[in-house]
């Protein structure tokens, strides 16, 4: 199997992360007793500015969960679909060739689903798969490209999209000032991504994906996630992350042994930019240098953490921008809610 193509879609109301933090301290009022501690974290999750689903007036009028998820629907059809039709451009093939397509969010609830909405919308066949996963989070991503691989192993000759739509801002909760809230609204942002894949009997000259593992911890259900509220969706964000994505090159060695690979086998990183702690975690857990995970940081800085849809971004930057050698082994790498970790293995 192998990717044929990335594409994006950001919203295009873009702020610069000081404008959005004058925004969210006149947000917060006089509710917020420690505004220093807010423009802290919002100088230290290390983000220069980020893509908004509406613009930033408007999100004062989203007073209830009904009000909030209807914009999700408004926003996330059109984006959505600019999102596809980028990644069928860049693979060079029309919508009806795609025979599969997985859809991920966690940041709205939509029956039919987003997918459902968009695929006569771009020209998708009448028969096309469709695959709807919801509450995977950030590690949706990755999560994604390998079961879609899973498809394309039992089909070979098929053709497969994945598409991510995260509007994390609307999710922002106003009257929660709790440090996981203050955190998410300083680090999370919008936007869509796709990803076209292609079974081993279709040419192509995209990167392999060679083989996938997915890793649960157990008892680690309160580090991630929503909980849901007659408000909508509150974040649970506990400091236990960076902890656990320290300790991830275990799972990572036991991974590439069943390849015959070993660490220093590989040559390129393309992860999830969870937060500048979980980055320097696993720049520590894999020993390897900032550069290492220059496209990461860089997309952090640029639009933040747009969870499902941020790795699938970094994996476009690394074909566009610094694609490995060919031949080389690369490790794709998203953690979420669970507490989980994705690891799926390339072949540039």
């Amino acid at each position: 199997m192998r990717i044929a193509a990335v594409g994006r879609a950001l919203p295009d109301y873009y702020y610069e992360q000081s404008e959005l933090l004058a925004a969210l301290q006149d947000a917060f009022g006089d509710r917020l007793h420690n505004a220093g501690r807010l423009e802290r974290l919002h100088r230290n999750v290390c983000v220069a500015g980020r893509h908004l689903a509406l613009p930033i007036d408007e999100y004062e009028k989203l007073d209830s969960f009904t009000a909030a998820n209807d914009a999700f629907l408004r926003c996330a059809t059109p984006l959505g679909s600019r999102a596809l039709v980028d990644a069928l451009s860049r693979a060079g093939l029309a919508a009806h060739r795609i025979d599969h397509l997985f859809f991920v969010t966690v940041t709205g609830v939509a029956t039919p689903s987003i997918d459902a909405r968009i695929a006569t919308r771009v020209g998708l066949r009448r028969d096309v798969k469709r695959t709807p996963i919801f509450g995977l989070g950030c590690v949706a991503g990755a999560a994604g490209i390998a079961r879609a691989a899973d498809y394309l192993r039992g089909h070979p000759g098929g053709i497969v999209a994945l598409l991510s739509v995260e509007l994390c801002t609307l999710t922002l909760q106003r009257r929660d000032l709790s440090v996981s809230n203050l955190i998410a609204s300083a680090l999370f942002g919008d936007g869509a991504a796709a990803v076209i894949l292609t079974g081993s009997d279709v040419p192509g000259d995209g990167p392999q994906v060679v083989a996938s593992r997915s890793v649960l911890y157990p008892d680690t259900e309160h580090v991630m996630g929503w909980n849901v509220t007659s408000e909508g969706f509150r974040v649970v964000l506990s400091g236990d992350v960076p902890r656990i994505a320290l300790g991830i090159r275990p799972d990572v060695d036991e991974f590439l042994a069943e390849h015959g690979l070993v660490l220093d086998d590989i040559e390129s990183f393309v992860c999830h930019p969870g937060g500048p702690r979980v980055l320097e975690a696993f720049e520590q857990a894999f020993d390897r240098p900032r550069d290492a995970f220059a496209l990461t940081w860089q997309s952090l800085s640029r639009v933040g953490n747009l969870s499902s849809a941020s790795v699938l971004l970094v994996l476009g930057d690394t074909i566009a921008e610094r694609r490995p050698r060919a031949g080389s082994p690369g490790l794709l790498i998203s953690m979420g809610p669970g507490f989980c970790a994705e690891l799926v293995l390339l072949r540039w």
